[in-house]
């Protein structure tokens, strides 16, 4: 009995002990799994306060890529820059403000913070507006008021610039970049369109060896095409130009077409950089009769970029004769024109700006600048119409082996028009007799051209049977040296005898105006004029209002350039571009020029004191994500 006693009390021992050990391992379990509910629930609560962050973050991009232009909004205040969004099981609150100036170049700064439960996760992070080499808004010209045509990338081609192109939304979707034979991309090419077509199929896959430097689909759209950004941004512009440098010229020149314009002339004297302004000069503008004769369009105002109109390309110009006794006609160091610009408290560095509500022509005949017009300092001009370029115009400082301007030259040159920027045709104010290329001064009904049968066009007119001058010619068998002679003081009422149009008759009344030289004399004849072959253009070109190119290529039988050499010159542009459309440069039958493009990457830091970039991407600055969390 003894023992089983005992038995029976070992037992009882262990069923308490196992009850035991089962207690504290029911308690351990239930504590490991409240523990693991509730890392679980920290954890859930950590990333759902993390992705509200950056959710904030994407809603303020997003809404940054949507403004006409950033700064403006910023400095008006305007609704968004401040938000909240709610989500199942967090929030998130944001904020949009200006951080500061790298340069000219504006920075802004993004600080997100969600939350959920007791977590909180912040997001704050710098980022600026995307910028490229070669923004389109179509890679297509206009060929008539209401159609366009592709725009090829020929075999051989090397484009060593990035390329943006938006979405052209055309049906059937077909690509909207054209390529003939195998052109190399050597940078990041960016397409506002998908890779596919809403069927699937892939519409890039023949040319995707083309894109050496790579290739993205449905990227935002550049706003080159947006008129109403485009003017946001030039209203700013002028209203930050110093008043002496803000014009209004005025036509005053009694010719048929005028166009106003200020001709601007660069030039470095004594190692100051200098420009020569002419304010009130008349732009002698020519246009073909009918949308068939013609390529040189510009995009209709107040049409979205649907609709075209050819327009009055540059023929020749004249300025007032007492422009430099009225002070129409004067030099100003470039540093004179230099501004910044402050927001927030923060300014940018300074740079030059020149506002013209009109045209602009930039260049002249060699004596002011030696042969080429050249920029020294930093500058950009805003022109609410056209600029047309007479002559090669390059920045002062060191240049790479390759001609690029060297990093570390300060020297930087922007050209914005709200209309086109062109190369001008120098056989349009050409005045040598004979040939197909020359457009004669005065127009007839105001001079007897002294011809026999030409008068002005001949019986071809412009373009018409016989090219520039039909079967007339220019002036028909008259003397040149002796015409010129007098040409002036029969027609402008000058009595000197220099044949230079330049008045000294100090009694004169009435006003007179001097026809002014744009590109080169061959040395035969001082008004057959010629630009240079390269024709290189250093500088950040941005057309509002249709192309980058060059006037009168071209559309046969009508137009035709002037070139200096063969049937086309080569055309080097060392900086960016941004165009709502294609402009045309030349032709693969052999008019216009040949297209040479480099990218200058110190435009990156931008120009402007602010910017007039119109990227609709913007992105973090290199380091410039921060993101750290609270417990609460």
């Amino acid at each position: 009995m003894q023992k089983t006693k005992d038995k029976n009390g070992s037992a009882l021992v262990l069923v308490v002990m196992s009850l035991a050990l089962l207690a504290i391992l029911g308690s351990g379990m239930l504590t490991a799994g409240y523990g693991a509910r509730r890392n679980a629930l920290r954890q859930k609560n950590e990333t759902i306060s993390r992705l509200s962050a950056e959710a904030g973050y994407e809603k303020a991009l997003f809404w940054m890529s949507q403004q006409e232009d950033m700064l403006s909004s910023l400095a008006d205040g305007v609704d968004g820059t401040t938000g909240t969004l709610d989500f199942p099981g967090g929030s998130c609150s944001y904020e949009i403000e200006f951080f500061s100036f790298v340069g000219s170049r504006p920075v802004y700064q993004i600080t997100s913070v969600g939350t959920s439960g007791s977590f909180s996760r912040t997001v704050k992070v710098l980022v600026v507006q995307a910028t490229s080499g070669w923004d389109m808004g179509l890679c297509r010209v206009p060929d008539g008021s209401f159609s366009t045509s592709e725009v090829y990338f020929a075999n051989n081609e090397i484009i060593d610039m990035p390329v943006n192109i938006n979405n052209y939304g055309d049906n059937p979707d077909n690509r909207d970049i054209y390529i003939q034979g195998h052109p190399e991309f050597l940078q990041r090419v960016g397409m506002g369109e998908s890779r596919y077509t809403g069927g699937g199929s892939d519409k890039y896959h023949s040319v995707m060896n083309c894109f050496d430097g790579g290739i993205a689909f449905d990227q935002p759209d550049n706003k080159i095409t947006n008129a109403a950004s485009v003017q946001t941004k030039v209203n700013r512009f002028e209203e930050s130009t110093k008043t002496e440098y803000t014009f209004t010229p005025t036509a005053d020149a009694p010719v048929d077409n005028p166009n106003p314009a200020v001709q601007l002339e660069f030039y470095v004297e004594d190692g100051i950089g200098k420009v020569r302004i002419t304010n009130n000069c008349t732009v002698v503008g020519f246009k073909q009769d009918s949308d068939s004769k013609t390529l040189d369009f510009k995009i209709k105002p107040g049409t979205g970029g649907n609709q075209f109109e050819r327009y009055d390309i540059y023929a020749y110009h004249y300025m007032p004769a007492d422009a430099e006794d009225t002070g129409e006609r004067s030099v100003h160091d470039i540093e004179d024109t230099y501004v910044s610009q402050s927001i927030a408290g923060k300014e940018s560095v300074e740079g030059g700006q020149i506002f013209v509500n009109g045209n602009v022509v930039i260049g002249g005949d060699k004596t002011a600048h030696n042969g080429d017009q050249v920029v020294k300092g930093r500058i950009t001009v805003v022109a609410t119409g056209n600029i047309w370029i007479a002559d090669a115009v390059k920045v002062d400082g060191d240049h790479d082996d390759d001609g690029e301007p060297s990093m570390d030259n300060p020297n930087v040159l922007g050209l914005i028009a709200q209309g086109v920027i062109k190369v001008v045709d120098p056989g349009m104010s050409g005045y040598s007799s004979g040939g197909t290329n020359n457009y004669p001064g005065p127009p007839e009904d105001e001079i007897d051209w002294g011809g026999s049968d030409g008068g002005h066009g001949g019986n071809g007119g412009h373009g018409g049977n016989g090219g520039h001058g039909g079967n007339g010619g220019h002036g028909g068998n008259g003397g040149w040296d002796d015409f010129w002679d007098d040409f002036w003081d029969d027609f402008w009422g000058d009595d000197d005898d220099d044949d230079d149009g330049d008045d000294d008759d100090d009694d004169e009344e009435e006003s007179s105006f001097e026809y002014v030289p744009i590109g080169r004399s061959d040395g035969s004849q001082e008004y057959d004029r010629y630009l240079p072959d390269p024709m290189v253009i250093e500088a950040a070109l941005t057309a509002g209002g249709g192309g980058w190119g060059a006037e009168n290529v071209r559309r046969s039988p009508y137009g035709g350039r002037k070139e200096a050499n063969g049937n086309q010159d080569d055309l080097i542009v060392r900086g960016t571009i941004s165009e709502a459309i294609r402009g045309v440069v030349g032709k693969i039958d052999g008019d216009g020029y040949s297209k040479c493009y480099y990218f200058d990457e110190r435009l990156l830091e931008g120009i402007l004191p602010g910017d007039i970039w119109l990227q609709g991407k913007f992105f973090p600055t290199p380091a410039g994500w921060h993101d750290y969390r609270a417990e609460n």
